[in-house]
């Protein structure tokens, strides 16, 4: 009987070593240069370029009138944690890089994105406006300034350079959005999803007049999903 007890013991202890997480089971770790050259992306209102000069593996999205979306071909996500590397410029009111989810069209989608030229403003209340939320059709920023001013946008506690590369890592456990930057413990925007899509695309997103570069995008589904 010890001997029998001692080998199912060895036996739970192997199974358990050997079978990885869910989330790790379907990570997905993405070249957005392979991405571009395979053409696995539905563009809405961009265009995107692989840009030779980085020593990253990253892509250029050009700037045009209106939100443009570069569409991820077969990835659905829901809840989980979507990371990626980002760099806008800092020029007023020209650089709105973000990423969207939980996507159905240009015209429904959930949204993070940054204000990389409001980061080290020298007017506290620009720099209350760093990174911010939305949700679209009904909740663009306008509105979500005016009605829950504070709620939906917030700064960035030790901005980086608005210049420069950052790290952005979004966790979304709906109806709960939070943002980390380059590492922090602590979120730099926490809000609750105004839509009830529970589920959709993921895309490289850029606001009106806007280009941006991205590189190093990571998805990790929530576990059991």
């Amino acid at each position: 009987m010890k001997n029998l007890l001692v080998g199912l013991v060895l036996c739970t202890l192997v199974q358990w070593v050997a079978i990885p997480t869910a989330s790790a089971q379907k990570r997905t770790e993405l070249d957005l240069t392979q991405v571009l050259h395979s053409n696995n992306f539905k563009a809405q209102n961009r265009q995107a370029t692989a840009l030779t000069s980085e020593s990253k593996k990253a892509i250029h999205l050009d700037a045009k009138p209106g939100a443009g979306i570069i569409w991820l071909n077969d990835v659905e996500f829901s809840n989980g944690e979507i990371e990626f590397d980002v760099r806008g410029k800092d020029v007023l009111q020209q650089s709105f890089p973000g990423i969207a989810f939980h996507g159905k069209d240009l015209e429904a989608y959930d949204a993070i994105y940054f204000r990389p030229f409001n980061f080290r403003a020298d007017d506290p209340v620009r720099r209350s406006h760093s990174v911010q939320y939305i949700s679209m059709p009904g909740y663009d920023w306008p509105k979500l300034r005016s009605e829950f001013p504070d709620k939906y946008e917030q700064p960035l506690a030790n901005a980086p350079d608005p210049n420069g590369w950052f790290h952005v890592k979004v966790v979304v456990a709906s109806p709960k959005v939070s943002v980390f930057v380059n590492g922090a413990e602590q979120p730099s925007l926490v809000v609750d999803k105004l839509s009830t899509r529970q589920t959709g695309s993921v895309g490289l997103w850029v606001g009106n007049n806007s280009e941006g570069d991205f590189a190093n995008l990571t998805i990790t589904p929530a576990a059991g999903q």
